[in-house]
């Protein structure tokens, strides 16, 4: 089971939608997923279709609680589950302020669940407080989804450092592993810049000890779509909204290069354009 961690402290750069159609891409391509939304906003909640009343169980009573998991999530599609928010999530944070070993609470009750699902996906909230400790505690595989501009590049460095600190303190095991290039513009001179400098930043670390020795930018670009910011407002992923669109399918290119499956495409593709046309 992948348990991975969609983090970035600054908002406005598609992590819940990283999320949430990353995880419908995959269980569309026969993968059982489950999210658990880690923002007290609820953004990933809403985007599923599930209104964060604050009256049904959330991830507050599994933290607070030690709800197990399994009374929590909801089924929202065939092999797509969301272990919902609410604003109540926002009272963890003080709540748990003086419970020892709070950092691991979501990791040990994430057990249960072990190998139950193929993917786990945490959607954090745009900070580096306690909830998103706890996921960077249970993950073992961080995504960042970026936006191409120098604001949003210059705010990798403290990621890198949480990532580091969590790394050596409480989860060995953390890495990060890939960079998702959101609302992506080729025909900027901004993106080609700020790609080739991530590039060279990630270039420098190889072979080092750090979390993000061997991150790699996806080659899948997603692109700026309105389609994709329209999908929250009807409750749907963009498979359920648009599932022709620009957004649809840079998802699903994006979860087959999660799968792994992005060189066998790539080689299928040289193939068949090697192969003469058939006579008539």
């Amino acid at each position: 089971m992948r348990r991975i961690a969609i983090l970035n402290q600054k908002g406005g750069v598609g992590k819940t939608t990283t999320a949430v159609n990353l995880a419908a891409a995959l269980a569309r391509a026969g993968r059982r997923v489950c999210v658990l939304d880690l923002d007290p906003q609820a953004h990933a909640t809403t985007h599923l279709g599930i209104e964060p009343d604050g009256k049904s169980p959330s991830m507050y009573d599994v933290l607070i609680d030690s709800r197990p998991l399994a009374d929590v999530r909801r089924q929202i599609d065939e092999r797509l589950w969301i272990a919902g928010s609410d604003i109540n999530l926002a009272a963890a944070e003080v709540e748990l302020a003086g419970v020892v070993g709070r950092e691991v609470i979501l990791r040990d009750l994430l057990q249960p669940d072990e190998g139950q699902f193929d993917f786990v996906f945490m959607d954090c909230a745009p900070s580096l407080g306690v909830l998103t400790l706890n996921a960077l505690a249970a993950a073992t595989e961080v995504f960042i989804p970026l936006q191409p501009h120098f604001l949003a590049l210059h705010g990798m460095g403290k990621l890198f450092e949480t990532t580091s600190l969590v790394s050596k303190r409480i989860n060995p095991a953390l890495k990060v592993t890939g960079i998702v290039l959101c609302l992506y513009e080729s025909n900027t001179k901004l993106a080609q810049e700020v790609l080739k400098d991530l590039q060279a930043y990630l270039d420098r670390s190889q072979g080092g000890n750090a979390p993000w020795a061997k991150a790699r930018i996806f080659s899948t670009r997603i692109r700026r779509n309105i389609k994709l910011a329209e999908s929250p407002s009807f409750g749907k992923s963009i498979f359920g909204y648009a599932p022709s669109c620009n957004g649809a399918e840079d998802y699903t290119a994006l979860a087959r290069e999660v799968l792994g499956e992005d060189t066998v495409l790539s080689a299928r593709v040289a193939v068949d354009e090697a192969e003469p046309a058939p006579q008539p």
